[in-house]
């Protein structure tokens, strides 16, 4: 008989891919790769894609693909800026009603950009009150300082640290603890419970926010997954790296494959040493 140790217990988190991940290829190749791989569901990144916008494509893709679709990302880049309408309540309304209707359980939202004052001024609020009306998560996403050369701008409000202010639940991405230069294990530590998403990625904290495959930079990615394992985290994983620069399709894969072989390495790692689940 297996002593306790010896048993690898199946972590119970979900690991998806990011449609970002595969940018400049499109939503829906992404549905084919995460299928193709092995991943557990996807991501969709909420933009300029008009698959991404269109509720009936996105279930007809995951459908087809039997690709779950775990997480929606409302649009909240600066390249995002009209998609989904101007307004960025019309916009979170419309990522919960897509979350709805696809069976998403998160829909991860940036804070504001500091020039949307009023946005801004009621973002903690407006989100708690958005967070009361449905079951779907709406998980803040820890940001960073704006750099070039020595000079530092502090462009989300009230603040790129989302630990700072008072959320239901957060999204900690780890690429965007490189560029902020935060110790990453300590904002997990602040976050406790109300950690509802993860987005892995790596980084070496360069002032370009570097979403590197993880175990390519000096994160702390499979520390990360072994504390989240141990803790019991229930909600996803989520792989979201930039495989811009790959020479082709085959090498795009290769580096998509390799980070979920990390996480799922990492999670049930973790997970072998705390023993045979509870009954």
């Amino acid at each position: 008989m297996a002593e306790p140790r010896d048993v690898v217990r199946i972590p119970d988190a979900k690991v998806a891919l990011s449609t970002a991940s595969v940018y400049p290829e499109s939503t829906a190749t992404a549905f084919e790769i995460a299928a193709r791989l092995g991943y557990d569901g996807v991501e969709v990144m909420v933009w300029t894609d008009p698959v991404s916008q269109d509720i009936e494509a996105l279930r007809r893709l995951s459908d087809y693909h039997r690709m779950p679709i775990l997480a929606v990302h409302a649009p909240c880049l600066l390249i995002t800026q009209r998609v989904w309408s101007t307004d960025p309540w019309t916009k979170l309304q419309r990522a919960r009603a897509a979350a709805e209707k696809l069976g998403a359980s998160t829909v991860v939202v940036h804070p504001p950009f500091r020039w949307q004052r009023q946005y801004a001024r009621d973002f903690v609020s407006g989100v708690w009150r958005m967070a009361n009306e449905t079951d779907v998560r709406f998980a803040v996403e820890n940001m960073y300082p704006w750099r070039y050369r020595d000079r530092e701008m502090l462009a989300y409000a009230p603040d790129w640290d989302v630990t700072k202010e008072d959320y239901r639940h957060f999204t900690i991405d780890l690429s965007h603890a490189a560029t902020a230069r935060t110790d990453t294990l300590g904002m997990i530590e602040r976050m406790g419970d109300r950690l509802g998403h993860v987005h892995l990625a790596d980084g070496k904290g360069s002032a370009k926010d570097e979403h590197l495959v993880p175990g390519r930079g000096d994160q702390p990615c499979a520390e990360v997954l072994e504390s989240l394992a141990r803790t019991g985290f229930d909600g996803h994983v989520v792989i979201e790296v930039n495989t811009r620069r790959a020479m082709s399709g085959a090498e795009r894969e290769a580096d998509l494959a390799e980070a979920l072989a990390f996480a799922r390495l990492h999670l049930a790692s973790a997970s072998s040493a705390a023993g045979p689940s509870r009954p």
